[in-house]
């Protein structure tokens, strides 16, 4: 009963302290049980609504892409060394696919317009930024190669944003 108190990770949010029940360090478990998924993936993600404090989103996707897992966080709640932390910024979901000549970014911006969207691109990076008075994003894409500064093609609809790029040939 001590060490499960001890696992527990507890966030003051200036309402009182509530529990996270060990939802960072239950990741790493997690991963073992993804080995045997496959290529199909897992996701889970959620939503608290706090007085003052406003929306607190977490969620993780893991994908097992040549048999290695991969686990991509997104949201608004960061692991620090004193705990779990919640932040105004938002961090999106974001799928990247290497193809043949080009690299195409798939992220989930739900809730900004197409001109809120800022594109940044620096030889292997991406800097994704979105905001208007309710939501905020923010995310630095590393890419699996270097490209073209600026994006071949870009697309806004429903939320989720396409960014093309093309690779620079080395």
């Amino acid at each position: 009963m001590e060490k499960e108190k001890k696992d527990r990770s507890e966030v003051d949010f200036g309402i009182g302290k509530i529990g996270f029940g060990g939802l960072f360090k239950g990741i790493g478990d997690l991963l073992e049980s993804v080995s045997k998924m496959g290529e199909e993936g897992f996701e889970r993600r959620g939503e608290v609504e706090l007085p003052k404090r406003g929306k607190v989103v977490y969620g993780f996707s893991i994908r097992t892409l040549g048999g290695k897992p991969i686990v991509e966080t997104f949201g608004n709640v960061k692991e620090t060394p004193k705990g779990p932390v919640v932040e105004e910024v938002r961090e999106p979901m974001v799928d990247i696919f290497d193809e043949k000549d080009h690299i195409l970014v798939i992220a989930e911006l739900p809730g900004v317009s197409e001109e809120n969207i800022k594109i940044e691109v620096s030889q292997d990076m991406l800097n994704l930024t979105a905001s208007n008075k309710d939501r905020k994003y923010a995310k630095e894409i590393l890419l699996p190669c270097k490209v073209k500064r600026e994006p071949l093609k870009t697309s806004y609809k429903n939320g989720i944003l396409e960014v093309t790029l093309g690779k620079i040939e080395s």
